[in-house]
């Protein structure tokens, strides 16, 4: 089994760019999207009360809130029909085949 191949490096305005192109697909979407400081982790998708809920880790630097928000995403169909920038899409489908893989980050 080959290893995971790291995500590639960005400067922050990048991230901080990614970061907020796949919080608007979640919006899209109509998830309910969170922002509160929880562990340091990343965040990730729940179920409360009937209503899906994305919640991103403000402890967390902005590297780890990508990868688990992406993670979070990976399994959402409704992403699929939506406009993400290329650089956001290959990522997510990075994330995807890691996941179809059985291996995350």
């Amino acid at each position: 089994m080959t290893p995971p191949h790291p995500p590639p490096k960005m400067n922050p305005m990048d991230l901080h760019a990614r970061i907020d192109a796949l919080l608007l697909a979640a919006e899209q979407i109509g998830l309910v999207v969170q922002k509160a400081p929880i562990s340091g982790e990343g965040g990730g998708l729940c179920v409360v009360k009937g209503a899906r809920r994305l919640f991103v880790d403000t402890l967390a630097d902005a590297q780890t809130r990508y990868e688990r928000t992406l993670e979070a995403l990976a399994g959402v169909k409704e992403v699929e029909q939506l406009y993400l920038p290329p650089e956001v899409r290959d990522d997510l489908e990075r994330v995807e085949a890691q996941l179809r893989d059985g291996r995350t980050q």
